[in-house]
């Protein structure tokens, strides 16, 4: 096959998830928003699983073994039986990359088969850079603690992990690489996720008329995670009268049995219904639909829920957990600890009693909130130096 790219820098990028994915969130919109920004300047092959997660069948329309144009990237996609570790070293061997791009720190497929080709000669030692994607945050090592304990013990035996670039997306972030890693950690870059770039139009806003419910939504993957339960029962101790439309991917059946179950004991007052998942062009619009978006997430390396949010006009009332914080001092919104439940209570139940010209208000700064955001050149800097410094480095 002749080879159909440039001479720009080439990123060899690993995702267990991508486009024409949606069920995983942001790590599909980082890899998506960095290609869409960078795709002019750098050459993205992305390898990444053949179906969306929680999927049995393949998307339709793939060949074995090609890259397929995506967007302003080459995608391979793999089924099942194709994750093995000789297949994904023959990639590794097979594609001319400058930069080797992981999205995961416990991925075993897309992160560590990579990593261990690497450590066993069967594939070049090219410059790695590795994103935890939030995955070191203290509420996602608490889920499965055991588990990951005992792997993090593993990695350092075997020193997988050593004399690699690591990315973090916020100061947190860095500190979360570095409380959990230590040494394991020696070079770790800041390079803030890129939000969507593009203006979505959106349908004509129409407040509430006085005496109807405050219209809330959840939109995020049901797992623990996510915190839907945390939602659920804040909503029980709030007194005035609110709808709570869930969107998202069941991502854990038992824990969603949970969340059944505290929906039942919701007051009158409150009616909460799951709508089930949501393709990401759509997601712009149904939030628009709602005065308030409410994600109180174990945490966020980045959180493009919140801004899709936010650029959407929808207000948000978020856990402290990451990086969107003192949004009161904005008026687009709050962040609050997980250890205060009853501020979130009093939150909605302040947004509840905004009068129509009021909530206008605040959602015409949570558009300009967003629009600041969203033409933030200095993330894109961050993100170009961090692809070129490692291409060009020895």
């Amino acid at each position: 096959m002749s080879n159909p790219y440039s001479r720009r820098p080439i990123i060899l990028t690993f995702v267990r998830y991508y486009l024409p994915g949606y069920k995983s969130g942001g790590p599909i919109r980082t890899i998506a928003n960095i290609v869409e920004m960078l795709g002019d300047e750098f050459d993205f092959r992305i390898v990444t699983s053949d179906r969306d997660a929680t999927d049995t069948e393949p998307y339709s329309g793939l060949a074995d073994g090609e890259w397929k144009k995506v967007g302003k990237a080459h995608v391979r996609y793999l089924s099942p039986s194709q994750k093995g570790l000789r297949r994904i070293a023959a990639i590794l061997r097979e594609t001319p990359h400058d930069v080797l791009y992981l999205n995961s720190f416990f991925d075993p497929e897309f992160t560590q088969k990579p990593l261990l080709a690497r450590r066993l000669g069967l594939s070049p030692k090219i410059r790695c850079v590795i994103a935890p994607r939030g995955e070191f945050s203290q509420g996602a090592l608490k889920l499965k603690a055991g588990k990951k304990k005992a792997f993090l013990l593993a990695t350092r035996a075997v020193r997988l992990y050593r004399e690699l670039e690591w990315q973090a997306s916020s100061e947190r972030e860095k500190t979360d690489i570095r409380r959990t890693l230590g040494s394991i950690a020696q070079n770790i870059r800041i390079a803030v996720n890129l939000p969507d770039r593009r203006v979505h139009a959106l349908p004509p806003f129409v407040p509430c008329d006085e005496g109807e419910p405050l219209r809330i939504v959840f939109l995020s993957r049901i797992s623990p995670m996510k915190n839907l339960d945390f939602a659920l029962d804040v909503l029980r101790e709030v007194k005035v009268p609110v709808t709570l439309d869930i969107y998202g991917p069941i991502r854990d059946d038992a824990y969603w049995l949970h969340c059944e179950d505290l929906m039942s004991r919701l007051p009158n007052s409150v009616q909460a219904v799951y709508r089930g998942s949501v393709e990401h062009d759509d997601v712009g619009a149904i939030l628009s639909r709602h005065d308030l978006f409410f994600l109180p997430t174990l945490g966020e390396n980045y959180g493009h829920v919140i801004f899709e949010s936010l650029a959407a006009g929808t207000p948000v009332l978020i856990a402290d957990t990451t990086p969107w914080r003192n949004l009161a001092d904005a008026g687009v919104g709050w962040d609050f600890p997980l250890k205060r439940p009853q501020a979130f209570a009093d939150s909605i139940e302040t947004m509840a009693r905004l009068c129509p010209a009021e909530i206008v208000a605040m959602r015409r700064r949570a558009l300009s909130f967003a629009d600041t955001h969203r033409s933030d050149r200095e993330a894109v800097e961050a993100t170009r130096r961090l692809f070129f410094t490692e291409a060009r480095a020895p």
